[in-house]
């Protein structure tokens, strides 16, 4: 539950550095205009153009998070899919928009940069590898919620995946998917989306990025799901989960790279509705479903930008 309690902190924390930042910005135009003998009128002017100006935007997460009073019961029940209104999908999105904000501005800062660098420093056979190995370790997971899902034949095709990886190649190279055993990824979130548990709204995590209020679950259950979460004393357990961790975050983020150029418009709203068909799309092909069974975004949706506001 930890980890929960730092996502809202994370939330609060953005707020509130906003509201800091605003009231330093208004102390340090009084200050200056008094130490330069300003006349009155003159420092009354300047405050009362800084207080119009911030009057739309002055705290504008302070103001997302007082709107979190106005959610109902109701709007955490609903099954989001991409083709619903922006109210019954993402009623918490001014929330939702700040805190992707955020996460933007860490993304070009410092998850992009490392990616690129990441991309270019080591070959393409390594990181493949990698990518090999990470996925291996959440084979046994898969298998789980496979199982409780009543998916007995595809859990133990998911498990002789993960004995013939591991024995061969330690995960670093997927053998198994030659020999005709593919991988599919599974959570827990997807195993309650299976016996038609509701998604709950849209969410925008900080730092974890798009997620449901069902899907959130799911970076409890694997932190102890994962397999080096077990074998180790708590020194070398931590720095190495933790080091996992990030360099899974750099490698996941340098697949993207090439797909960043995909994205027009109202990014958030196209990050959020993509999330949102692959997440019912994952679960309807789970349940044999055909395509009839998927809600995607209409076609008029998509060319009027101005729709997702």
């Amino acid at each position: 539950m930890h980890r929960l309690k730092f996502l809202w902190l994370s939330m609060l924390t953005i707020g509130l550095t906003s509201h800091v930042f605003a009231e330093q910005d208004v102390e340090t135009t009084s200050t200056n205009a008094l130490d330069q003998n300003t006349e009155v009128s003159q420092v009354a002017a300047i405050n009362a153009e800084v207080e119009a100006t911030g009057a739309e935007s002055k705290h504008p997460r302070l103001d997302a998070l007082k709107e979190l009073k106005n959610i109902k019961v109701e709007n955490l029940k609903v099954n989001a899919n991409a083709a619903q209104a922006d109210d019954v999908k993402d009623p918490l999105q001014p929330l939702n928009r700040e805190i992707f904000a955020f996460n933007d501005m860490l993304d070009r800062n410092v998850a992009r940069p490392l990616a690129v660098q990441y991309v270019a420093k080591v070959p393409e056979d390594v990181r493949g590898s990698y990518s090999s190995f990470r996925k291996n370790l959440s084979e046994p997971w898969n298998a789980v919620n496979q199982l409780a899902q009543g998916r007995f034949s595809r859990a133990a095709k998911t498990l002789g995946r993960f004995t013939i990886n591991t024995v061969t190649s330690l995960g670093l190279a997927d053998p198994a998917k030659r020999l005709g055993l593919p991988n599919e990824d599974e959570s827990l979130g997807t195993t309650l989306g299976y016996y038609g548990v509701p998604s709950g709204p849209y969410l925008m995590l900080p730092l974890l990025g798009p997620s449901t209020l069902r899907n959130s679950l799911d970076y409890v259950a694997e932190s102890y799901a994962n397999p080096l979460t077990y074998p180790m004393d708590d020194n070398d357990q931590t720095s190495l989960i933790w080091g996992n961790r990030m360099m899974g975050g750099i490698n996941a983020r340098s697949r993207l790279l090439e797909f960043e150029g995909a994205l027009q418009g109202d990014r958030y709203a196209a990050i959020r509705d993509i999330y949102l068909q692959r997440q019912g799309y994952n679960i309807a092909q789970k349940k044999g479903l055909g395509a009839e069974a998927i809600s995607f975004v209409d076609d008029e949706s998509t060319e009027d930008p101005d729709s997702t506001q």
